[in-house]
């Protein structure tokens, strides 16, 4: 997955409407694809799988900061030439809450992103995909401790069984492997990736009050010039790798679906169907990630790979069960 608008427990982003040229298009055939909730959340959790193989089929092809950093200097680039005038537009209010645009930026999109390019240089597109899946755990936690947001017991036990799903598919199966710390270092990477992006998504209640897009381009923009000091480290250790034609295509994927499209999907889906709903989308990603992996790639599918997966989407559904249902009033 990648930069998913993530939700705090018990909390959802209000819905951000989308304004643009993409919502105002004059073709009837756009209009009633923009109206169909379904296809565009079932596209958008597809593109974010898409991403575990493209972080794959980019090894050899371009170094991992080098993607990070194209891929946002393209995406800004495009947003700031679309909604630019928006954000001057909003820049007053934008400008009140620079340190935690910043720092979602930071956390959500440049680190999160780095460290799971890194990740895919080391475990396999199938373990990416679930890893990534148990974000909804992460994010859970990550309210419990920022926010002292309470986890009921239907959502402590979605968290465990979660955890137990994260820790089958780092162990490989075989649990007695975590006792001597073997676990592999792209599978640790992805965890604390997730842990990473839980700021993030926890920060969103923070978010200031503006259009969604104009949010999406000045993260965007962040997440560019953030990326910059990664960029400048990897080429200081001699580690650049610049695109080869094949790795400029696996950036033009990245920038233009997981990064693009899936934001705006994401939020026309949320706009049609509500936050809640829209959430339980997110669930698919893991799912994608695996055939993908398995059809494209040709990884092997272990059957801890599916015990894994059962036990990380039980887990969302149970904390979903219970953090859809509106909280007590206070």
């Amino acid at each position: 997955m990648t930069e998913c608008p993530g939700k705090t427990a018990g909390e959802h982003p209000a819905p951000a409407r989308i304004h643009g040229p993409m919502s105002q298009s004059g073709s009837p055939l756009l209009t009633r694809f923009f109206n169909k909730p379904i296809l565009l959340l079932v596209l958008t959790t597809m593109f974010w799988g898409g991403n575990t193989i493209a972080g794959r089929l980019a090894i050899g092809e371009v170094s991992p900061m080098a993607v990070v950093l194209l891929r946002w200097i393209a995406v800004s680039g495009l947003l700031l030439v679309l909604y630019g005038r928006q954000v001057r537009a909003e820049w007053p209010t934008l400008r009140r809450h620079l340190p935690i645009l910043i720092a979602m930026g930071m956390f959500g999109f440049t680190a999160f992103n780095a460290l799971f390019y890194i990740a895919a240089h080391s475990t396999t597109a199938v373990n990416l995909g679930i890893i990534q899946g148990s974000m909804p755990m992460f994010v859970l936690l990550g309210a419990l401790v920022i926010l002292r947001t309470p986890i009921r017991p239907l959502q402590a036990l979605g968290v465990l069984v979660t955890m137990a799903g994260v820790a089958f598919i780092a162990a490989q199966g075989d649990l007695s492997r975590l006792a001597g710390l073997e676990v592999n270092i792209g599978d640790a990477l992805m965890i604390i990736a997730c842990l990473l992006y839980s700021l993030y998504a926890v920060l969103l209640r923070k978010r200031p009050p503006v259009s969604g897009m104009v949010f999406f381009t000045v993260l965007a923009v962040v997440a560019a010039v953030t990326s910059v000091p990664l960029f400048a480290i990897e080429v200081s250790q001699g580690a650049l790798q610049w695109p080869t034609p094949k790795g400029w295509l696996v950036i033009a994927y990245i920038s233009i679906f997981p990064s693009c499209l899936s934001q705006i999907f994401f939020m026309r889906g949320v706009e049609l169907v509500g936050p809640g709903r829209a959430g339980v989308f997110i669930n698919l990603v893991p799912i994608f990630s695996s055939l993908l992996a398995v059809s494209l790639l040709g990884e092997p599918f272990h059957l801890y790979h599916a015990a894994a997966l059962c036990l990380v989407l039980i887990g969302i559904a149970l904390s979903e069960r219970k953090a859809r249902q509106p909280a007590p009033a206070t």
